[in-house]
């Protein structure tokens, strides 16, 4: 693991040209490193007495090069001391002018007076090796950062606010109070242990936990979008039905086949919902084109990682071999039947292709049949299940895990005691089920997994 005790620092803010930017320092030097080249006030020579900073109050001054004692930025700066912050440790931000040189400019002073550059994500492990929030907490802060929709971002506020944290450690806490009668009756047999009956306790915790499962798929397309493959034979209308749920002009349409080469992405907040659109290039057996051949190839790659595909077909001309071979692609995936071009004549019956999938008739080019398109998606993404707005959600692949086994565990516990086996057989799994839910809050996080979630993080968050 990292070292806690040398202090780090990094721009905490977007590269690029903007109204400000910032270089968060946290460690015990913080703020020693920032009075050896700060300049309270206008524009001077630096002081031969350092300067003072009031705590969560905002200095003006300049901050000044040493070895040259010209001006770098024109700042304000913000001295929070411990425990009172993020890190709960001394920590300053440097608030400058929003361009790249200035920033930098900064950085290197501070790195060259002692702080070393951050690692992804060690500001916010930080607090959680500190303890200021839980690992579930401090997921929740990229969250925040990476949400695209409302619901998104409410659900990531949720678990930052510890929701999902408080529910954890309650069933937490009553598998460990269960673990320590079962360990009381394995270590003093020959005492008088009171007795205790494990099965009505082993199954409020199972259905607990079945509970939090229950809309965990919910709570992670929400929280992570759902990436959805547009595919088609050429000039069936791909692009422009992209067009079209976008409400925008992003993709080219043209009336020649294989106008689209490449995917092209772009997310749609679909009713709370963070679509991730893929255009994807015609699709079809053969092509001499050899841009169009890798084109094809990656829209079969697309395909395949999709979580829901879009099929759109010709309404106006008869359904044709290649429509029935792209079909076959799209296999058992969850799917809708998109039949364009409603605008015109029909001249296709569609029925028969993935009949178990819903099929919507639209025109891409009038936007008719649209809403209905999106309330199908809505619908097939949910299953028709609907979660009240206040419910707790999971919304995390890695936390789904880590409940999916904790239930697993609990049930193994149940199958051994009904099985009559003694009660270090029955503990065994109830001891897995602790250190499973352990892994969610961070009780029984190990390096290499702290590693994996704070290594996701942006350099200075």
């Amino acid at each position: 693991m990292l070292a806690l005790d040398d202090t780090i620092a990094a721009i905490s803010t977007p590269l690029g040209e903007g109204g400000i930017g910032i270089v968060r320092m946290s460690g015990a030097d913080a703020l020693g490193i920032v009075r050896g080249f700060f300049v309270p006030g206008r524009y001077a020579a630096l002081p031969a007495t350092p300067p003072t900073f009031v705590p969560h109050r905002l200095t003006y001054g300049h901050v000044v090069d040493p070895t040259t004692d010209k001006a770098v930025d024109e700042v304000l700066i913000a001295y929070m001391p411990a425990p009172y912050t993020y890190t709960r440790q001394d920590v300053v931000e440097i608030n400058c002018h929003g361009g790249v040189v200035p920033l930098r400019r900064v950085l290197e002073l501070c790195l060259r007076a002692g702080a070393r550059l951050a690692e992804p994500g060690e500001f916010t492990l930080r607090a959680f090796l500190n303890g200021r929030i839980d690992l579930a907490q401090a997921e929740a802060v990229l969250g925040i950062v990476q949400a695209r929709t409302e619901a998104g971002l409410r659900l990531a506020i949720d678990q930052l606010d510890g929701r999902l944290s408080q529910e954890i450690r309650q069933v937490r806490a009553e598998l460990v109070d269960l673990l320590a009668w079962l360990e009381a009756a394995i270590d003093f047999a020959e005492d008088e242990v009171p007795e205790r009956d494990v099965g009505p306790d082993l199954q409020v915790v199972r259905e607990r936990l079945e509970q939090l499962l229950a809309s965990a798929d919910q709570g992670i397309i929400y929280r992570h979008g759902l990436r959805t493959a547009i595919v088609g034979r050429p000039n069936v209308g791909k692009s422009s039905l992209l067009n079209a749920l976008l409400r925008t002009s992003r993709a080219i349409v043209t009336p020649i086949p294989g106008t689209t080469r490449d995917t092209l992405e772009e997310t749609l907040n679909l009713r709370g919902v963070p679509l991730v659109l893929v255009d994807t290039a015609g699709i079809r057996a053969a092509s001499d084109d050899l841009v169009e051949r890798l084109g094809i190839e990656r829209s079969q790659a697309a395909l395949a990682t999709a979580d829901l595909a879009l099929l759109v077909v010709d309404g106006s001309e008869p359904l044709t071999t290649a429509d029935r071979d792209i079909a076959a692609l799209v296999g058992d995936k969850t799917a809708l039947v998109v039949v364009n071009k409603n605008d015109l004549p029909a001249a296709t019956e569609a029925q028969d292709l993935l009949p178990p999938c819903p099929h919507l008739h639209v025109s891409a080019l009038t936007g008719q049949g649209l809403e209905a398109l999106e309330a199908a998606i809505v619908e097939t993404i949910f299953a028709g299940q609907v979660i009240a707005s206040d419910a707790l959600l999971v919304s995390s692949p890695r936390h789904k895990e880590a409940i999916g086994r904790a239930l697993d565990h609990v049930a193994a516990a149940q199958d051994t005691l009904a099985q009559g086996l003694p009660a270090d057989f029955v503990s065994i799994d109830v001891t897995g089920a602790v250190n499973a839910l352990g892994e969610v809050t961070g009780e029984t996080a190990h390096e290499d997994m702290l590693a994996a979630i704070f290594g996701r993080f942006c350099v200075g968050k």
